[in-house]
């Protein structure tokens, strides 16, 4: 079988779609206080420019949200976890106005603790974000995966039902990387055992240790958002095909940095076995986030 070759017939969940930011350089200025080369203070659009060709503009509009269904229907996308933020008001009414399609994700910022906590619960409450995302080196200063500082977001997590998705790995922009380091995972995979959490933006160079993580853990996943699909590591996609099935879990990066049409060209020829494909493009998906 492969690659399922009618994807509508099974709904893929995308674990990492949205809006079409409204600056394409929002990045540099929330992290103007970490980023220290002129590349990244005043000439790339997107964050990790030096290591891609970044996608062409594409301009918020009034119909961005229809816009963005019109691309998950092309590709058989029956879900879609998008970022939503009180500051941008279209992101939390495109979430309202199609609940079954596009599910929110709030990101927070443990730098001012009981703020980032009052506002992942009132994103719950008051928009029915369906999981949490922290971005590690991209607070200013950073906040690594196991500091105190994110331990009141794993525990509110926790209560409200929500997984974690959060940054692993060298990042895009140009700052430290320990703050992502994975082996950081393990401390708070023991301390939290409740908590559900998933690695974003592939775990490289440290996917061996993800994978061992992953074995230890059950709290522990692994999504490939930012990868376009003919770069997914190797021991991720070994993992998947002997212990891991259960683990990996498909995102894309759409608009921000890869195309639906590229990343659907490239998955056919992802070596995935038979019976992890459905797990990778919607089962496992559909448990972590609750549905």
């Amino acid at each position: 079988m492969g690659f399922p070759s009618d994807i509508s017939d099974l709904g893929v969940v995308d674990l990492l779609m949205g809006l079409p930011n409204r600056d394409r350089r929002w990045w540099a200025t929330a992290m103007a206080g970490t980023l220290r080369d002129e590349d990244s203070r005043s000439g790339m659009t997107h964050p990790a420019g030096y290591m891609f060709k970044a996608l062409p503009e594409v301009e918020r509009s009034a119909t961005s949200s229809d816009d963005l269904l019109h691309e998950m229907d092309r590709f058989g996308i029956e879900k879609a976890l998008i970022p939503v933020s009180f500051d941008d008001a279209d992101t939390v009414e495109a979430v309202r106005r199609h609940p079954d399609r596009l599910l929110g994700s709030f990101q927070v910022d443990p730098t001012n603790i009981m703020e980032g906590v009052r506002a992942l619960r009132r994103a719950r409450e008051e928009a029915g974000v369906v999981a949490a995302s922290f971005f590690p080196c991209g607070c200013t200063p950073p906040v690594p995966v196991d500091d105190r500082l994110a331990y009141p977001l794993y525990a509110a997590c926790i209560d409200l039902g929500l997984p974690v998705f959060v940054n692993a790995g060298i990042p895009g922009p140009r700052v430290p990387a320990t703050a992502q380091d994975v082996m950081r995972f393990d401390q708070v995979c023991y301390d939290f055992p409740e908590l559900t959490v998933v690695m974003r933006h592939g775990g490289e160079p440290w996917c061996d240790l993800a994978v061992k993580l992953m074995l230890k853990w059950p709290g522990l996943h692994w999504s490939s958002s930012a990868f376009a699909p003919k770069h997914y590591p190797r021991e991720i996609v070994d993992y998947a095909n002997t212990r891991g099935a259960d683990k990996i879990m498909y995102a894309g990066y759409f608009p921000y940095g890869l195309t639906l049409d590229r990343i659907f060209a490239e998955l056919p020829n992802v070596p995935f076995k038979d019976e992890v494909w459905p797990k990778f493009l919607r089962t496992n998906a559909l448990r972590v986030l609750g549905l």
